[in-house]
């Protein structure tokens, strides 16, 4: 089996089936890192070229991880200290890099469509690891990987999706996927952090945290980007933690558990309280080994597509 297409861009129009196929690929290589040997060969003598023009540490990582587990040889490239801050291109540099024999590219960059635009220049695999404000693909499967472990389903499990959806790839890659997939989706946020007509997505708006609590089963809260916006979005930290932060007292208030997961990093007593982060139904740990587990599966199903 395979996925339907060579690439991962995002998670626009994929179809259901490629998700359920990197979602049941993810469950056996979740099972080989909770194994004393956690090495296979499957990608031995692949080449995988890691372009990160954005800072970043556990996408990189797991990224990096998850490769060498399948015995891929990895190159690790930084726009820092290399010759685009010479004012080589994109473009140059992507080819350049597969000229060496690379046979799959994963991508951070902060322009949205720069995954897409690699496609047009190189004919190796790309994979997107976020692009500006436009998708986090991996993210996303690895959060609804997290959440088919937890209530054995996605179809109508009630998710809310908390915080700066405005200034977050990773808030469109899990509406993308999760309605695909049937849960029923919201998002709750300030009015100047929810984008505009972001109902057609197919989710509900809140701007009321109380008012969603009873009405869900988990929670992905978001980071508040403060390096992406242009200021003003809210008064000051402390009255969007007021307003709008996951805390223990607001939890206790529902009549059923709900379950907490952020992609982080997490800004503690901002958007989630300390005691919520490392409470019994925060699952934010087990979505950072899912990670790898999910990553892990993208690679492999990608190497029979080329």
């Amino acid at each position: 089996m395979k996925l339907s297409s060579k690439h991962l861009l995002g998670l626009y129009k994929m179809p259901a089936k490629d998700i359920e196929l990197i979602v049941e690929t993810a469950t056996s290589f979740k099972e080989i890192l909770n194994r004393p040997i956690k090495k296979v060969p499957t990608l031995q003598g692949k080449t995988i070229a890691n372009l990160f023009f954005e800072n970043s540490t556990r996408t990189r990582i797991s990224f990096e991880l998850a490769e060498r587990r399948l015995s891929a040889d990895v190159v690790n490239f930084s726009s820092a200290g290399s010759s685009v801050s010479k004012g080589e291109t994109l473009k140059d540099t992507a080819r350049n890099i597969e000229a060496m024999k690379i046979d799959m590219v994963v991508i951070r960059h902060n322009i949205a469509g720069t995954p897409h635009f690699l496609t047009q220049v190189v004919k190796s695999n790309v994979i997107n690891a976020g692009d500006g404000l436009h998708e986090h693909p991996t993210q996303a499967l690895l959060d609804m990987y997290t959440l088919q472990e937890k209530f054995g389903k996605l179809e109508n499990v009630r998710v809310c999706i908390v915080g700066d959806i405005a200034h977050s790839r990773v808030a469109l890659s899990n509406i993308y996927g999760l309605t695909t997939m049937g849960a029923q989706v919201s998002v709750c946020g300030p009015a100047t952090l929810i984008p505009r007509n972001i109902q057609m997505l197919g989710v509900k708006v809140f701007h009321h945290i109380d008012d969603i609590l009873p009405k869900v089963d988990a929670l992905n809260v978001l980071r508040i980007q403060l390096e992406r916006q242009a200021g003003g979005m809210f008064p000051t930290l402390r009255e969007y933690h007021r307003f709008f932060g996951v805390t223990k007292e607001r939890l206790g208030r529902v009549d059923h558990p709900i379950t907490i997961m952020h992609p982080g990093p997490i800004n503690r007593d901002v958007e989630l309280s300390a005691d919520v982060a490392d409470g019994p139904h925060s699952v934010i740990l087990e979505q950072v080994l899912n990670g790898v587990a999910v990553r892990m599966a993208v690679l492999y199903l990608l190497s029979a597509t080329e």
